[in-house]
């Protein structure tokens, strides 16, 4: 007997610690989907926004979802359909005569009908709402910003100076990762220093130099040339990756004739494919999304202009909500279809390793 009660005791206990873990699990769901709900409400209301029609955002009645007050033609005008309570229910007719004490509606279901006489205080009655998605907003920022045009523009931009970012970021990250570089400890400390640079520092020197002395104004160049100088950031990021690399693969590699280039080709770039993808990733983002030197070296080009400028400077003529919203989201959606597209690479091998520097 004592037996049979312990193993029912012990039952219990696996039944409770099992329905602790399922409320557990349960209530750790539930809180990621109200914090992911929470994070993605901006979006779902920038995307609302543009698709709804500037008389819906300016009546405070209308509904938050996308919808019109349709209209009803009668005599050659057009009338507001109201919803209307009968002793029926509610009716949706549309108003003809609006007096003070009653008001003529008709029924577009049965015209035939004639005038409805009825009445009450048609100040309390509600508009009839029918969902409703308007484009007008995108169209007008695609053909005032030549969005095809500036899209191209941007994508060269940012398809030049990935291939110098890359290859320089790559080639410094592997000098300091492989080699014995006299002080080189030192050097990329500080490389590493400069990341604290605010960029307003250099901004006016740099500006005075590719404009009066290189003559770079109106041009790419500026937009493009400084990535062939590497970045601190990617070369911080491609280091520590090399460094996670066994130097095995290399003492194998020089074993049968190989050299530094053919082993940064062969074996290192191969192992870093992640990281790679990723730094490239990052240039993407930032390219696309640069206004200020776009701004400053693009401003008498019109021609030229990136994604992010052109529509900055569209939106000093198309400053009312829904196109505010609708160019945001222009901006937005690139970027957001290449990160989903990779981001596998996100997942694999990027760790930051801990060793000795």
């Amino acid at each position: 007997m004592r037996l049979f009660r312990r193993k029912k005791n012990v039952g219990e206990s696996t039944l409770t610690l099992r329905l602790w873990e399922f409320t557990g699990s349960a209530l750790l769901n539930l809180l990621i989907f109200l914090l992911l709900a929470a994070y993605l409400s901006p979006l779902v209301y920038m995307f609302v926004t543009s698709v709804k029609t500037p008389a819906e955002l300016q009546n405070s009645a209308a509904p938050l979802y996308p919808a019109i007050n349709p209209m009803y033609t009668y005599n050659g005008q057009d009338y507001p359909i109201m919803v209307v309570p009968t002793d029926q229910g509610n009716k949706e007719w549309a108003m003809i005569t609006p007096r003070r004490t009653y008001a003529d509606f008709i029924d577009p279901q049965d015209p035939n009908r004639g005038l409805i006489h009825w009445i009450g205080n048609w100040y309390g009655l509600k508009k009839a709402y029918r969902f409703s998605i308007s484009f007008q907003a995108f169209q007008d920022v695609w053909n005032f910003a030549h969005i095809p045009q500036v899209m191209l523009n941007t994508l060269i931009v940012a398809g030049i100076s990935e291939v110098g970012v890359l290859l320089s970021s790559i080639a410094v990250a592997y000098g300091f990762s492989r080699f014995r570089i006299p002080g080189g400890k030192w050097l990329f400390f500080l490389l590493i220093a400069t990341i604290l640079i605010p960029d307003s520092i250099t901004l006016i020197p740099t500006y005075v130099i590719f404009t009066r002395i290189l003559g770079w104004n109106g041009t790419w160049l500026p937009l493009i040339v400084p990535h062939f100088f590497s970045s601190a950031i990617f070369v911080f990021l491609l280091r520590q990756n090399f460094k996670s690399i066994p130097r095995d693969l290399d003492e194998a590699a020089m074993l049968d004739g190989a050299g530094p280039l053919r082993i940064l080709t062969w074996i290192i770039i191969p192992q870093s494919v992640p990281v790679i993808a990723t730094v490239a990733l990052l240039h993407f983002f930032y390219i696309w999304n640069e206004l200020r030197s776009a701004s400053l070296y693009l401003g008498t080009r019109p021609d030229l202009r990136t994604i992010s400028f052109s529509i900055q400077t569209s939106q000093t003529f198309l400053f009312t909500p829904e196109h505010l919203e609708a160019s945001a989201l222009v901006i937005l959606i690139v970027p957001v279809i290449v990160l989903f597209v990779f981001q596998r690479f996100f997942m694999q091998d990027m760790v930051v390793t801990g060793q000795e520097k």
